[in-house]
């Protein structure tokens, strides 16, 4: 275990860290920091500091009435990937989406990160579909733990 700190975010100041760590990593759907407000009022956002040092966000969305699963998302910034922390990420959403009551999880990936579908598929993730959403040029791909 590192010294990896995980925490949800508790103002403008933190959502704004959140904000930036995902639109890094997914620079093809950025969010203004409204849709982020907006999003922690649905999902459960996580972000990850290294002392003082943003190392990456989480998404947890819960199961719903319609669907018995959970959607789980870590993301790491290039600059502290493979040393673990991707790991503790997603330990952590993970459990969190087991505390909501999730029967399945799933996660989503930007075809154009290789490194975040490496690490889905090598935790056990399998594709279940590829998308593009309106206006997109890069496919999404949706994955279910087997």
């Amino acid at each position: 275990m590192s010294d990896l700190r995980i925490q949800q975010p508790d103002g403008d100041t933190t959502l704004k860290d959140w904000q930036y760590a995902h639109n890094v990593i997914i620079p093809t759907h950025s969010l203004s920091l409204d849709e982020v407000r907006e999003r922690a009022r649905r999902n459960h956002l996580e972000i990850a500091y290294l002392d003082d040092d943003l190392v990456g966000c989480s998404t947890v969305r819960p199961p719903t009435d319609e669907t018995p699963a959970a959607t789980v998302i870590a993301r790491v910034l290039a600059a502290h990937r493979r040393r673990g922390f991707g790991e503790e990420l997603y330990a952590h959403g993970l459990n969190r989406a087991r505390q909501l009551g999730a029967e399945v999880i799933e996660t989503v990936v930007l075809s154009s990160n290789e490194d975040g579908l490496r690490f889905a598929l090598k935790h056990g993730f399998v594709e279940t579909e590829r998308y593009l959403l309106p206006g997109d040029t890069v496919p999404w791909i949706d994955l279910r733990l087997s």
